[in-house]
């Protein structure tokens, strides 16, 4: 529902009332959701039993979202409504434990990972409309599963025998837990003049050519049940803003900048004066970005601070700790066979933790106390002293990681595998930051480059972990400087960082005391699951980049029209 500066009020005031009744007919009447999905599971576990090949585990769980939303673009609101909505995931498996109808086939093109499109289900308490979406959807995933398991014995019978002897899926003691839902506690009207502010100083400056300020507040309560006797419901909450604006070069080249805060209370977002402060600073460089230079490709010293190693460690390291891709055969398995060997210096650990709610006085995205399987979330050490020590994992053991450490984690729609949550990196005896910006110019003196890199911010990247193609990756910097031997920088443009993993990871030199935190969302083949990562700024002694690709588009034609006034 979108809505007019008339009208903010009214949003406002039903919106909230809206909020405060969910929050109290949570407390007393949304029991009745577990209780129609427990009545349901034992009734399909008792009727599909008695069938030839009956299912020896079934869950449900129920996502819910439910929150409010508010955009603006160059001082103007352009969207505002609350969002309400519920889907359900079922896991049916029949065979065993040691052999079920999950178990990818060999050579076959379906993506065994991902799940069917979600599935809607009644957001109301009506236990007899909830268990009708259940009853169809269990009876379409028992089908679904037969036919599974007649192609895994088939291919079990005439393909080579798999080198991970592990079963299929864990056994693993239930949980109990029933917390109190929460609810949306915002003023809408508020956040919507806010970001019409916080979007509106962009307008001044024609060469910006896409300005927007998003905030969102949403709680998502999920609802989980299996036949083991876990009964879950848990619920979070999570407040952004996000501001974000692009502008682009002479030469083609899309140049965009964000600042994105995340909270896990409205109290957690910055205030109005600290918004003004980032947005001045990231118009200034967006004006700067336009006409830097372009970086050639080059090799050489770089110091990633901290909001940009956390995204490094993310993608380089934390993907190819997740336990399943030690098991498929069609992923490279980069690690498998480091177990107790060093992959960092030796004062370097690296740990995930989902209780994890705040890490420097930053909060964190990543956390939950039970994963999308029903298991509590555990603090996993992976690297110890810079040796490897660890896995993330799932439901999906691995030879030597029989059971799950609480990291099955998946998007509504998508079947669950091993993902990261809160992501921290930690340094013993760390240099100050003056003594690691000292090191890279002894770096760059020491190899005779004309100049180091110093990498401030990254959009993100992508990593590739399977035998189909190089073992890879590449991160998307957006403020990158070359540092020169004198301690001058200069602002460029155009860089990607690329290489692999374990060539990079050897080549980490050092971290500071210099920490700070990235807040996102990470995609993969169980769908998008926010996560975080906690790290020092680092030197690496030789990175990589290459020329990033560009627009062949020419910026505008025309002028900018004037700007706005009475922004207000």
């Amino acid at each position: 529902m979108s809505t007019t500066k008339g009208d903010r009020g009214a949003l406002r005031c039903g919106y909230l009332a809206g909020a405060v009744l969910a929050a109290a007919f949570g407390n007393a009447d949304e029991l009745p959701v577990l209780e129609a999905m427990r009545t349901e599971l034992d009734r399909s576990m008792e009727v599909l039993g008695a069938q030839d090949v009956p299912p020896y585990f079934l869950s449900y769980e129920l996502t819910e979202n439910r929150g409010v939303s508010a955009d603006a673009s160059f001082g103007a609101l352009t969207r505002s409504e609350p969002h309400h909505q519920r889907f359900v995931d079922v896991d049916l498996r029949v065979g065993n434990h040691g052999l079920d109808n999950t178990r990818p086939v060999r050579g076959s093109n379906r993506m065994r990972s991902r799940n069917y499109n979600p599935t809607p289900i009644p957001v109301g308490g009506d236990p007899e409309a909830i268990r009708a979406v259940l009853w169809w959807t269990t009876d379409q995933h028992y089908k679904t599963a037969l036919e599974q398991l007649t192609a895994v014995h088939t291919d079990v019978r005439v393909s080579v025998e798999t080198e991970d002897k592990s079963d299929d899926f864990s056994r693993e003691q239930a949980f109990r837990s029933v917390e109190t839902p929460r609810f949306v506690d915002v003023d809408v009207g508020e956040w919507e003049r806010r970001v019409e502010r916080y979007s509106a100083p962009f307008a001044d400056h024609p060469k910006i050519y896409q300005a927007t300020a998003s905030f969102s507040a949403n709680v998502e309560t999920r609802w989980f049940v299996n036949s083991e006797g876990t009964e879950i419901r848990t619920s979070e909450n999570v407040y952004r803003l996000f501001v974000y604006a692009t502008t682009k070069a002479d030469d083609g080249m899309v140049l965009p900048l964000y600042k994105d805060y995340a909270a896990l209370s409205p109290d957690g977002l910055p205030d109005d004066e600290t918004v003004a402060r980032d947005v001045a600073r990231l118009i200034d460089t967006l004006l700067a970005l336009r006409v830097a230079p372009l970086v050639e490709p080059y090799t050489g010293p770089a110091i990633l601070t901290g909001e940009a190693s956390g995204v490094f460690f993310h993608e380089i390291l934390g993907h190819r700790l997740e336990g399943h891709r030690q098991k498929s055969e069609s992923d490279g398995q980069t690690f498998k066979k480091q177990l107790n060997e060093r992959l960092l210096p030796e004062n370097f650990s690296v740990y995930f933790d989902p209780a994890l709610t705040t890490y420097g006085g930053t909060d964190l995205v990543g956390t939950y106390r039970y994963d999308n399987q029903g298991i509590k979330g555990q603090r996993v050490t992976v690297i110890d002293k810079g040796v490897l020590k660890n896995f993330l994992m799932a439901r999906i053991p691995i030879d030597g990681f029989p059971n799950s450490n609480g990291h099955g984690r998946k998007q509504a729609g998508f079947r669950t595998v091993a993902r990261q949550s809160n992501l921290v990196v930690e340094v013993t005896d760390p240099l100050t930051g003056e003594e690691l910006d000292a090191a890279l110019l002894a770096a760059v003196e020491r190899e005779g480059k004309p100049f180091g890199l110093r990498f401030e911010a990254i959009e993100g990247g992508f990593t590739t972990t399977g035998r189909f193609s190089p073992n890879a990756f590449n991160v998307s910097p957006l403020v990158v400087y070359r540092v020169y031997p004198d301690g001058s920088e200069e602002l460029v443009r155009g860089v990607d960082m690329i290489g692999t993993p374990l060539t990079t990871l050897s080549r980490i030199v050092a971290g500071d005391d210099r920490v700070a935190v990235f807040n996102g969302v990470c995609g993969a083949e169980s769908g998008g699951v926010p996560v975080s990562a906690s790290s020092p700024s680092i030197l690496v002694s030789a990175v990589e980049v290459q020329k990033k690709d560009k627009s062949q588009d020419r910026p505008p034609l025309l002028p900018a029209p004037p700007s706005p006034v009475n922004r207000g």
